[in-house]
């Protein structure tokens, strides 16, 4: 025996001593590759937890309730499909909980959380015909490298907005959608913990709409700074609208692969465009999106899943969203559905279209307004929501009126 042992994985020399017995040695041995030992437990052990998480089968749970499915696709339904926008949100208390323990941002990010509070809203209203997953449309910005942060009374901040067009060479587009996979996996897991009670509805924000985020710093009034942007730098204008499209086709894509069953667009700043601006601005890369993602899941040899758009304010120019190939068209409160309806025709879905404020009445006030509302649209190429995202200040007992009075109205 030399007197020397060598522990190579964790670097160590241990000098023997003769009256040293071999089960002593043992015992050193083992005390000394404890550490090594631990980390390598705690690694697999985490890699079987990621493993949970990641990459569950894709064998879902067969949906049980298919109206809002049918409806957007112009099939026969036994009663008008009903979900809001926003309907996991601050207005719930179970929500609030939640948002106590973890920032908004971590919710996101983390699967777990964000399937529990997409589930929260069905257990509370067992009326909704559909679930959409807990994100938020500024989460491609932060996959392009943009810091945003959620300060509370604010909404949205982004320290370090675009100033000059040239910055747009700084947005890091290669990887964008793998920093995203996490909203994929928090689609995974709904989809099976839902058990095919409702379809689950995933989405983005538009282009135009998301560059008026890193233009402006957050939310804004007037967007002043983005309309600067559209008459100084039009040509940098479209290379970023451009960039931000081609992100957004494959993240739709990965959420579909991930189990989304309906994709919805928000082009929630379009009220800021004239009818010249939308058509340049917004319109064409909404058409871009929509034929991209039908191709792209062709190509994929996926099922086709119908698509929403959703442009706040966009009543004016209501004529050139038919024309963008969504199965659906989102209205917000200031359009009148049988307006709506001769203008769309016959072969699109309409989405909408109750005041979020008008939840602020008594229940009964609501019920009425929304059985006048849903037999204005009419039970064909109908979904009933809210003409906007539901506000953090709602009663709960209104979500309540407003869901069952759809189903009771026709």
């Amino acid at each position: 025996m030399s007197g020397v042992v060598y522990v190579r994985d964790s670097k160590t020399v241990i000098t023997s001593f003769p009256f040293l017995t071999a089960i002593i040695w043992q015992l050193i041995i083992i005390v000394l590759l404890l550490p090594s030992n631990l980390c390598l437990i705690f690694e697999t052990v985490s890699k079987m937890e990621d493993k949970n998480v990641e990459f569950i089968p894709k064998n879902f749970p067969e949906l049980k309730n298919d109206r809002l499915l049918r409806a957007a696709l112009g099939k026969e339904v036994d009663k008008v499909p009903v979900w809001v926008m926003r309907q996991a949100g601050r207005y719930l208390p179970e929500f609030q909980e939640v948002r106590s323990k973890h920032d908004f941002f971590t919710v996101c990010r983390t699967p777990e959380l964000a399937c529990e509070v997409t589930l929260q809203p069905l257990r509370r209203y067992p009326h909704l015909d559909a679930s959409i997953i807990f994100s938020d449309i500024l989460v491609i910005p932060q996959a392009l490298g943009m810091i945003v942060e959620m300060h509370p009374g604010v909404g949205p901040v982004f320290p370090s907005p675009l100033q000059d067009p040239s910055e747009i060479d700084n947005l890091k587009e290669e990887g964008a959608v793998d920093r995203l996979l996490y909203v994929g996996k928090a689609i995974t897991l709904t989809r099976h913990r839902i058990e095919g009670k409702v379809p689950l509805i995933g989405f983005t924000g538009a282009p135009f709409t998301l560059m008026g985020y890193m233009i402006e710093g957050g939310g804004s009034k007037t967007m002043s700074k983005t309309k600067e942007w559209l008459e100084k730098y039009p040509k940098d204008v479209h290379k970023l609208l451009s960039l931000l499209t081609r992100v957004i086709i494959d993240y739709l894509i990965m959420q579909v692969e991930s189990g989304a069953q309906l994709l919805q667009v928000f082009e929630s700043s379009a009220d800021h465009l004239n009818r010249d601006q939308f058509v340049e601005f917004s319109a064409p890369y909404l058409k871009d999106i929509r034929s991209g993602v039908k191709n792209k899941i062709d190509a994929k040899k996926l099922e086709q899943v119908p698509m929403t758009v959703f442009a706040k304010g966009g009543g004016p120019y209501l004529d050139v969203q038919t024309g963008l190939g969504y199965e659906t068209v989102g209205l917000d409160w200031t359009v009148d559905p049988e307006e709506a309806r001769k203008i769309v025709g016959d072969n699109i879905t309409l989405q909408g279209n109750l005041d979020p404020q008008d939840l602020y009445k008594t229940p009964e006030e609501i019920t009425k307004m929304t059985i006048d509302m849903v037999q204005k649209f009419g039970k064909k190429r109908y979904i009933a929501n809210l003409g906007h995202g539901i506000t953090p200040q709602t009663p709960l007992e209104s979500m309540k009126a407003f869901t069952e009075a759809v189903h009771e109205a026709l």
